[in-house]
């Protein structure tokens, strides 16, 4: 059988040029454990405390006891709502990721009631659709450990009626359910309002004894609304929801019952071919710990992206498409942990040839069925004069559409700069891939700082009449400058839900492995597709 020659590597881990860039990249992934740690379980001991004494465990607790032992969770946004609210709603209040239960991939939605009890921001809804999203797409059945106070009051107009609002995601539920795929409860506290649907949705449901709760309208709404008196346990317990309303399934004497139980209903399911990858998984020949040393500290140095791909796939085995011609472009064919994949890299901005090599390629993969990966670092598509003449708008949408319309599935990476139609043509957030992840080192917005600055200190230089004010134009760089740092900031993107979560860089090839293991559960139209030579 012909082997695919590997990809050898040109850095010199023992240069000071490598080292400087190692220390600054070990230290992003410092400061991005520590904030993910913060987010677990930090500033919030007194409600922790309140929450045991209560015999309940922790969210990523119930988590970790339902899951199979030995398996990987890969969990979703955990900084969601990072440095928002003054900080007082970590991880938007809900965790989110897939993990296996009795073998089979299951989309877990688990609210956090230690964050106010439970309850949902505009970033908790956000995050709830985009795991039900997910699940929907990769036909994964949804686990909900619910502990729920609906949502919080004061943010009703950023959670209440528009589309992609709560509702929206009472719909999905519904929707995959109809579709066949399993929704799953188990409550462990209190489920009010729209919280008391997400488990009076559910196919299955499991209660436990003496915490969990649901009604549509918790005592002090009763007593308002028609003058009744009555406690929560009459109005909504898991005794009476068991043995009177029906609107429980299963009554559970604990919490670790109830997981025991929800695992049982999973084990029940129909059962579903085994995940095994296609190819017989190989290590990289290169550490995937040199990965925090191959971005340079300053994002203006260039790197080959190919340091980067030589430590994903297996065996560095990297059978590159058309590697002399449209050079900032790097695309071919590889494998990580088994699976097939596609592979588009940036070395530098896309030019017209290198935008055609990409939309050739893209063709190719879809035509062989195989998911694409993009590797985003790209100050955007080529401009000036000789680029305009030389059809790059007609070039880029061709690697637009090619991409927008590919039937594979699509990953993507971020590793450092993601800026203006580059994000597009490289499967940004608005083009649905199936995952999005990025690194500490990654930078989202429409410019960077540098040039967002300069363009608008040149309009607002233009703008002036007489003399020019020297002061108010260099505030006006410095404010732009400012509002760009901030704005790209991967830790201001991941708390937005621009990405699915910051990740380490040599963590990268597990989590795409993974990523790449549970896309292939997606079913690919049966079109035919022609390769178009561009």
């Amino acid at each position: 059988m012909t082997q695919v020659t590997p990809l050898e590597s040109r850095i010199d881990i023992r240069s000071d040029a490598y080292h400087q860039a190692l220390a600054h990249g070990r230290t992003q992934v410092e400061t991005l454990r520590t904030r993910l740690a913060e987010a677990a379980s930090g500033g919030r001991d007194a409600h922790i405390q309140r929450h045991r004494a209560r015999g309940k465990l922790l969210v990523r607790e119930r988590i970790d006891f339902i899951v199979d032992d030995g398996s990987a969770f890969l969990e979703l946004s955990p900084l969601a709502a990072w440095d928002q609210y003054g900080n007082e709603v970590p991880g938007a209040g809900i965790v989110t990721g897939v993990g296996m239960v009795a073998g089979r991939p299951c989309m877990f939605i688990a609210n956090d009631a230690t964050v106010k009890g439970g309850s949902f921001f505009h970033e908790t809804v956000k995050k709830h659709i985009r795991a039900q999203e997910i699940a929907q797409r990769l036909r994964l059945p949804c686990l909900y450990l619910v502990d729920c106070g609906g949502a919080f009051l004061p943010e009703q107009d950023r959670v209440f009626p528009d589309k992609d609002h709560f509702g929206n995601s009472f719909h999905r539920q519904c929707r995959m359910s109809q579709a066949g795929l399993p929704q799953l409860s188990a409550v462990f506290g209190g489920c009010t309002a729209g919280g008391a649907y997400i488990p009076a949705l559910s196919d299955e449901v499991v209660m436990v004894r003496g915490n969990a709760r649901i009604h549509l309208g918790g005592p002090s709404i009763v007593k308002i609304a028609i003058n009744e008196v009555v406690d929560g346990e009459t109005l909504g317990g898991a005794e009476m929801h068991s043995r009177v309303s029906g609107v429980s399934d299963h009554l559970a004497e604990d919490e670790h019952q109830a997981l025991a139980l929800l695992r049982q209903i999973v084990a029940s399911l129909p059962p579903e071919p085994p995940m095994v990858p296609p190819l017989v998984p190989r290590a990289p020949l290169h550490d995937a710990a040199e990965l925090d040393g191959v971005v340079p500290a300053d994002p203006k140095q260039p790197y080959d992206a190919r340091e980067i791909i030589m430590r994903l796939v297996d065996g560095s085995a990297f059978h590159e498409f058309k590697p002399l011609w449209g050079e900032t472009l790097v695309t071919g064919f590889g494998a990580i942990h088994g699976q097939p994949v596609a592979i588009l890299a940036n070395n530098g901005a896309l030019l017209a040839e290198s935008a055609l090599k990409g939309a050739h390629f893209i063709e190719l993969a879809n035509q062989r069925g195989v998911p694409l990966l993009f590797l985003q670092n790209i100050p955007g598509f080529m401009v000036g004069t000789e680029a305009e003449r030389g059809g790059i708008a007609k070039h880029s949408a061709k690697m637009v559409y090619a991409m927008a319309c590919a039937r594979v599935p699509k990953l993507t990476l971020v590793v450092g700069g993601s800026y203006g139609a580059g994000n597009y043509g490289m499967c940004g957030r608005g083009f649905e891939p199936e995952f999005l992840f990025a690194w500490p080192s990654a930078r989202v917005a429409t410019m960077s700082a540098d040039i967002a600055s300069n363009v608008m200190t040149e309009l607002a230089r233009s703008n002036l009449r007489g003399p020019a004010d020297e002061a108010r134009l260099l505030d006006t760089e410095r404010k732009v400058r400012e509002q760009y740092a901030r704005q790209s900031d991967p830790y201001y993107a991941t708390s937005r839900l621009w990405d699915d979560g910051l990740i380490e860089p040599a963590a990268s090839r597990d989590v795409l492995g993974l990523a790449l293991a549970l896309v292939a559960r997606r079913e690919l139209p049966k079109t035919a597709t022609p390769v178009y030579r561009m």
